[in-house]
């Protein structure tokens, strides 16, 4: 009697311990190691856990070619800054595959509300914002790409809730979590003011706009110069404890910050995905051979 008493408290003990382990196993698989819920968006999620992230650039209206080329990249670069392209045109390319596997960011004009608002209410999970040149551009980026208490974006309608807000996730609590705030640092001035830029809160991500710092510095890219500048954001970036990266994808490999550098426009697929000949990137012909190259208009000088 007193042999099976101790049987079934072992027994006993042992259950637990394993209930505990699968506990403890399930909760390690769904969370991050800071405790905290495996991000939605997985290029950010890619940037946290120390990877490079790619794009390909969407420059115009194409579902079947956007859909396509979705499946291959961590996220699109959607460009506004140098096209036509309009927030309906990205609504529409958003919500024909929304989770085909890119996370959807949008490369704006500016830092202004009304733009910003756009971007995060049709589905976008990233805000890209040029020629950052002094703090204050910073603070608008961050003031309005997430909701309060962390920024001031408006709660309003669109399709960002029924893309992202599914399979019981809350989307008004978590998308602060999973936007992604990039800054281009692309002037000598904005070089000068490069750390107080890089630790403003809610910026998460500063790269280097490659080819307008050369054109606005006057230096090629080859140049000592340059490349100091470009040293110069990486530190001043990595001191604020933020993510450094660069719009020319060539830096991705084999340049002396390259293993430092997180951020890409461009660059390899996934997956060893090419565009079919005669459908360039954005729909475009005749560029989809070289991954690495810059969107037309913006080559290296």
């Amino acid at each position: 009697m007193r042999s099976s008493s101790k049987t079934i408290a072992f027994c006993s003990l042992l259950a637990v311990a394993l209930l505990g382990l699968v506990a403890h196993t399930q909760q390690g698989q769904a969370q991050t190691p800071a405790g905290k819920p495996k991000l939605y968006n997985t290029a950010k999620q890619k940037l946290l856990d120390g990877k490079q992230i790619y794009s390909f650039t969407q420059s115009r209206l194409d579902i079947e070619g956007y859909c396509e080329r979705a499946k291959h990249y961590d996220f699109t670069w959607f460009e506004m800054q140098h096209s036509t392209m309009s927030f309906d045109d990205i609504a529409k390319m958003i919500a024909a595959c929304p989770h085909a596997g890119a996370i959807p960011m949008v490369r704006l004009p500016d830092a202004q509300e009304w733009e910003i608002q756009h971007t995060t209410d049709i589905g976008a999970l990233g805000v890209i914002v040029p020629t950052v040149d002094d703090v204050e551009r910073a603070r608008d980026a961050a003031k309005w790409s997430r909701y309060p208490p962390e920024a001031h974006r408006s709660a309003g309608s669109g399709q960002a809730q029924s893309i992202w807000g599914i399979n019981g996730i809350n989307y008004r609590q978590t998308v602060n979590d999973n936007m992604l705030v990039t800054v281009m640092i692309e002037s000598p001035t904005g070089v000068a003011n490069a750390y107080d830029i890089a630790r403003v809160q809610g910026i998460d991500v500063v790269i280097i706009g490659n080819n307008d710092l050369s054109s606005f510095s006057g230096f090629p890219q080859n140049d000592p110069r340059y490349q100091a500048m470009v040293t110069k954001v990486h530190d001043d970036t990595k001191k604020a404890g933020k993510i450094f990266g660069q719009a020319n994808a060539m830096y991705g490999k084999g340049h002396p910050l390259s293993n430092d550098a997180f951020f890409f426009q461009n660059g390899p697929s996934n997956d060893g995905w090419q565009p079919p000949a005669g459908r360039g990137r954005g729909g475009r012909g005749g560029r989809g051979a070289d991954p690495n190259a810059p969107p037309p208009g913006e080559e290296i000088k």
